[in-house]
């Protein structure tokens, strides 16, 4: 009980970390973007449901760098994490793949969920946007915000089907 209470406590100093963060322009320092995945995937992992299998993969065996801020880079990735869970009614498969090309590097989120129509593509990043009962619908626009103004990068819905799911790709200069 000590040790999870500690994690929790660890926990609420990165989410407040987080929101003194918005805002202002974060600091950005060179991480191993695939080490950080694995640490939001493996949060994750802990506080979602067993039914939910959840995968990281690269396609080089190297350490590949990018200019993060990591506490707010993995709040990115744990919204577009719930996010999945949610569509997928908490029974499915998210699975986050790396491509290292050239002068970027591409992240996909691939969900197993209820998928959405291409008319949706780009009004889900609107604050407000929200196909849920409850919430205010600001995590997309954040995790738009995060993405593109603080780092430099591109979030947009790579593809979607209904009823198969849907890939949110991330683009960051290296």
């Amino acid at each position: 009980t000590l040790t999870e209470a500690r994690h929790d406590v660890k926990r609420l100093e990165t989410i407040t970390e987080r929101f003194s963060k918005i805002g202002s322009l974060p600091v950005l320092d060179k991480a191993d973007v695939v080490e950080v995945l694995n640490n939001s995937i493996s949060y994750m992992r802990t506080r979602t449901s067993k039914s939910v299998n959840f995968s990281v993969a690269s396609t080089n065996t190297h350490t590949i760098f990018v200019k993060l801020n990591i506490p707010l880079f993995e709040w990115v990735i744990e919204n577009l994490c719930r996010n999945a869970v949610d569509a997928m009614d908490g029974n499915g498969s998210v699975t986050v793949k790396v491509f290292d090309e050239l002068q970027f590097v591409y992240i996909d989120v691939t969900d197993t969920g209820k998928g959405m129509p291409r008319s949706k593509f780009k009004t889900i990043f609107q604050p407000g946007f929200t196909t849920k009962q409850r919430g205010w619908g600001l995590g997309l626009s954040l995790v738009k915000r995060i993405i593109e103004n603080y780092h430099g990068g591109k979030i947009f819905v790579k593809h979607s089907e209904l009823g198969k799911g849907t890939t949110f790709r991330i683009v960051l200069n290296k």
